[in-house]
């Protein structure tokens, strides 16, 4: 298929509207632009008010429909380092931003998509939170928590026309990685089976058929977006030598 044929979604959410929280910058701008493109009415949140005004300023001059209003959820920083060594307020912070952001959101959201008759709640994760990582006791657990979370709420609603699931990104490229440096954005592609980083775009995606009828019976789920890493291990010598490219864009 090609890349042109595949972009076509600019009718899959009209008549929808949609709140994107986060959506100041990196995944969660991408993913309110793509919502946007494709039909639905979109609401921005996040704490950068200014930054949230440049994204609804590009949707609009985009000629689709857009606001914003600013919240803060709490702070997701923190330093990796072991368990014993972990900042008792740097882990609260963790479960704060993480889980009880996510609760306080879905508690709020659920009753107005219940007296609306239904919707499409997409929490964001992350693959910490399906496979852990050493060192970082408080995101993994606030990341694991999300999604439990999704899974209860999954059910609770199931039979109340609400699907509720969660994306578990693995390296994506967003500012946090491009700051980081072109070393540890090898680094991040090399951990990957596909051996590239993914694209904010390539989980704006995700997010747009998980809140599409196209994804109907799905609920309860965690879809990895990362390049095949929740799938396991791959062995060094097993990768094929050819360096041809390994990206959609990159084929018809």
């Amino acid at each position: 298929m090609s890349k042109a044929a595949n972009d076509d979604r600019s009718g899959l959410l009209t008549g929808k509207v949609a709140l994107v929280v986060g959506a100041s910058r990196g995944i969660g701008a991408v993913t309110a632009k793509a919502l946007a493109r494709a039909g639905a009415k979109v609401m921005l949140a996040a704490r950068d008010a200014n930054a949230l005004e440049t994204v609804v300023g590009e949707i609009l001059s985009e000629g689709h429909e857009a606001g914003f209003v600013t919240v803060d959820i709490g702070d997701d920083g923190s330093n990796p380092q072991p368990l014993a060594d972990t900042d008792v307020e740097g882990f609260d912070r963790a479960i704060r931003t993480n889980i009880r952001g996510t609760f306080l959101g879905m508690k709020h959201q659920i009753p107005a998509l219940l007296a609306s008759g239904g919707g499409s709640i997409i929490n964001m994760a992350s693959l910490a939170g399906v496979q852990g990582v050493a060192n970082l006791a408080g995101y993994v657990t606030g990341k694991a928590g999300i999604i439990a979370l999704t899974k209860v709420a999954a059910l609770d609603y199931a039979d109340h026309g609400i699907r509720v699931n969660v994306l578990a990104p693995g390296p994506i490229l967003t500012h946090h990685l491009e700051a980081a440096g072109e070393a540890a954005q090898r680094h991040a592609a090399a951990g990957t089976p596909m051996r590239r980083i993914g694209t904010a775009a390539e989980v704006a995606n995700a997010v747009l058929w998980l809140a599409s009828d196209q994804s109907s019976f799905i609920t309860g789920v965690t879809l990895p977006i990362d390049g095949g890493q929740a799938a396991g291990a791959k062995p060094e010598q097993m990768f094929r030598t050819d360096n041809k490219p390994n990206h959609p864009e990159t084929r018809s």
